[in-house]
């Protein structure tokens, strides 16, 4: 480890030890050329701050927690890796916490946040969250950015995607792909993330003319046996010829009832769904995706939360929204005559 101090860099520099502890926390105060001066001498020199002493004078824990509802999710654990990235490059820890889509273990963790064991928290909010009351004193406590699913009635910084756009041209898509008869499996119902997507469906539907009906839509929720069943109801009864699956854990058993259906995918039904799934382009067929830009949000939400807590001018109503893909691939292909 280097024995470099703040203040032997402001000596080489010409520059007092604060502009140069500054410089180096990244605060507004001090400009962009300056900063980069102290970084390009600090890393030459592997300087290597100390974290306690670091703590000690700011009573700062240099810690975020990032809650999400599940690691193993495909977009989360991108976020994550996002957000990971800034967070090393400013020097902060990252704790992560998973609620399972509890909203009783989440506000446990935030019970246990507000102490200030962290500087600042960056979630996702469950799928059974409906209500702000465990979050208002956190949000007077500490710093608190949103990502991916926030709370529309409460007042904090908060990074979505354009769900509402992205379900109508996935309908759209199905449409002119020659499809007629469209479902959608609903989840995140208590969230404004799962009624946008919802939206987005019936109004594409409108907009072209196809009647909304509401025994297409399945409400899904945590029961995966109970969610299967339904799903093979509708398939069975009904027997859509396009699906749209709101979230990417539905798409999976999807594929497992039309193959034990004998249902062919695409040409008895297509499928689009809401996924980061690495694998999408190796299932058979191939999966169309809504693929939403995880590992930019988590970059844009730790960026603004980093912002926060250097007391830089951030609108503490403000929504970032990022654009989601559409990626075509086999299991809405058209066959050819």
């Amino acid at each position: 480890m280097s024995n470099i101090t703040i203040k032997e860099l402001a000596l080489k520099l010409n520059l007092s030890a604060a502009t140069v502890s500054r410089a180096l926390s990244d605060s507004y105060q001090i400009s962009t050329a300056t900063k980069q001066r102290v970084w390009d001498l600090a890393k030459k020199l592997n300087y290597e701050p100390n974290p306690s002493a670091s703590t000690l004078r700011s009573h700062k824990t240099k810690t975020l927690a990032v809650i999400v509802p599940e690691i193993a999710n495909n977009f989360f654990s991108q976020a994550i890796n996002g957000i990971e990235e800034v967070s090393r490059q400013h020097g902060y820890h990252v704790l992560i916490y998973q609620t399972h889509e509890n909203s009783e273990i989440e506000a446990a963790f935030i019970k246990s946040l507000v102490s200030g064991r962290v500087d600042g928290v960056l979630i996702s909010v469950s799928s059974e969250t409906n209500n702000k009351d465990h979050f208002t004193e956190l949000n007077k406590t500490i710093p608190v950015v949103f990502f991916d699913r926030a709370l529309d009635n409460m007042e904090a910084v908060k990074i979505t995607t354009n769900d509402y756009e992205s379900a109508y041209n996935a309908t759209e898509h199905l449409i002119e792909c020659g499809c007629k008869k469209i479902s959608f499996l609903f989840a995140l119902n208590n969230l404004s993330t799962g009624k946008n997507r919802l939206n987005g469906y019936i109004d594409a539907l409108t907009s072209n003319n196809i009647a909304y009906d509401e025994t297409l839509i399945i409400n899904c929720d945590k029961d995966e046996n109970q969610n299967y069943s339904h799903i093979k109801d509708l398939l069975t009864k009904n027997k859509p010829d396009g699906l749209i699956s709101s979230i990417e854990e539905l798409v999976l058993p999807c594929y497992a009832i039309c193959e034990e259906l004998n249902i062919n995918i695409p040409d008895d039904l297509k499928i689009v769904s809401f996924s980061n799934l690495k694998t999408a382009p190796f299932l058979n067929p191939s999966l169309t995706t809504i693929t939403q830009p995880a590992f930019e949000i988590g970059i844009t939400a730790a960026t603004l939360i980093l912002k926060l807590l250097n007391k830089k001018q951030v609108d503490t109503n403000e929504v970032v929204v990022l654009k989601s893909d559409l990626i075509e691939r086999g299991s809405t292909a058209v066959k050819k005559n």
